[in-house]
């Protein structure tokens, strides 16, 4: 976005935000993050961005005038996830990215192929999306390891962690629900439309049967962190030895307990109390049941 902003000088807000598919209140809450980025420790570094009645004009930051470096890593993972953000809806022609894209894989040898594969059904709901055309779906729970007959309207299409998520009007439920895309079954187009209407990505609490969560406040380790990026959670509380306390939302007993087998002693429950012993109880059974006690 940044790059595209800065070939043009200047630009509207509603311009901008027609061009991304998105809200002018999210454009200007990124961008109002955008201006607060930049290399630190001094201010000259940051990246300026002024709205001023309705119009965007970009300042450009030093770090954006000379070439990236990057190590051979680095520049294979942003290969693989601009490759990913090209299949989504919305990104329209390669462009700039596919420009951007092809310098980066000319530097490493040319012999790179990144093949984003999003999973079935993901171009028919997208296109769906497009239509505001209602689908049946039949659809996989995984807390329950259920399958049922959904009517849905897909309204947005977004990823998040490598995952391909729909956001949609779910008819069953009478609210906006979030499905996760590989865990569709089957898909029928109805042939019935409704009217469109803006949506945005959902992040923390994208579970499709989300009616009365609960919650867990898992103690975990510095080296089990990444439960907090992985898994939506509702707080973060840091502590001293560069751990955290984190409060995630739980589908069911049995994923918390296939997560805290996961974790080992690295994860504990600190609350509610009927979970605090969930770990040791299902590693003690899982003994029992293969004899090694």
């Amino acid at each position: 976005m940044l790059p595209w902003l800065m070939e043009r000088g200047e630009v509207s807000v509603a311009e901008m935000a027609a061009h991304f598919g998105v809200t002018e209140a999210d454009l200007v809450s990124d961008l109002t993050l955008a201006s607060m980025c930049g290399v630190g420790p001094y201010a000259d570094e940051q990246i300026e961005l002024y709205i001023d009645d309705g119009m965007i004009v970009p300042g450009t930051p030093r770090f954006f005038q000379r070439p990236l470096r990057l190590l051979r890593h680095e520049a294979f993972a942003l290969l693989a996830a601009a490759e990913a953000a090209s299949t989504l809806l919305g990104a329209g022609n390669r462009g700039a990215l596919g420009r951007a894209l092809q310098k980066v894989s000319e530097k490493l040898g040319g012999a790179v192929e990144v093949v984003a594969t999003p999973p079935p059904f993901t171009d028919a709901v997208q296109d769906a999306v497009r239509r505001c055309e209602r689908l049946d779906i039949r659809y996989w729970t995984a807390s329950r390891d259920e399958l049922t007959s959904r009517r849905i309207i897909p309204r947005l299409v977004f990823t998040e962690h490598g995952d391909f998520y729909v956001v949609a009007d779910d008819e069953r439920s009478g609210e906006e629900r979030v499905f996760r895309i590989d865990r569709i079954w089957a898909l029928t187009a109805t042939g019935e439309y409704e009217d469109p209407r803006e949506a945005a990505p959902r992040q923390g609490d994208w579970f499709a049967d989300a009616n009365d969560v609960q919650t867990a406040v898992i103690r975990l380790a510095p080296d089990a962190r990444w439960v907090a990026e992985r898994y939506p959670v509702r707080n973060v509380t840091e502590r001293d030895d560069g751990g955290c306390d984190v409060q995630v939302i739980v589908m069911s007993e049995q994923w918390l307990a296939r997560l805290l087998l996961r974790l080992g002693t690295s994860g504990q429950v600190m609350s509610p109390g009927q979970w605090e012993r969930l770990g040791a109880q299902t590693a003690e059974r899982l003994l029992e049941r293969y004899g090694r006690r």
